[in-house]
């Protein structure tokens, strides 16, 4: 048997895919308009419980496209950080962090960074007490002062 090549459904073939399945089309039926196997459309359904997810959109307050374009022209032409922060009327530590999360003053490009951010935004996320030691330890004193006998 041939092995095939690991595909990728597009936003627009999952779309379709979770209308079939709202309609109550059954993963065979749905698998075979996309010429695969009802193994190929299960980890798609089975990663929300069968349930579509809601589509993604950012918060209000986080920087957009444009803001990101901003700084990266203020960062072109010399401004400070603080000048292009009034500008776009935010903290100039939420500027000096967008920048250093991104590349440094050198390197800073508004694209990039912002499909970056949308990237990092994605859920689920690893949990603050297994990635960060010094928290983790330092819950663990707590609990086992307040806890033990």
């Amino acid at each position: 048997m041939a092995r095939r090549t690991r595909i990728y459904f597009t936003d627009k073939q999952k779309a379709d895919i979770w209308d079939r399945w709202e309609r109550g089309e059954s993963m065979s039926s749905i698998g075979r308009v996309f010429e695969r196997e009802s193994s190929s459309i299960y980890p798609l359904l089975s990663r929300t419980g069968g349930i579509r997810p809601l589509e993604r959109k950012r918060s209000r307050f986080t920087l957009t496209l444009s803001d990101r374009e901003e700084i990266s022209r203020g960062l072109s032409i010399g401004n400070s950080l603080r000048s292009i922060a009034c500008r776009l009327r935010r903290a100039p530590s939420t500027i000096s962090r967008e920048i250093s999360r991104n590349g440094g003053v050198d390197k800073y490009r508004a694209a990039v960074s912002d499909k970056a951010a949308w990237v990092r935004a994605c859920r689920p996320k690893l949990c603050k007490l297994s990635c960060n030691k010094t928290l983790r330890d330092a819950v663990s004193h707590k609990l086992q002062k307040k806890w033990s006998p």
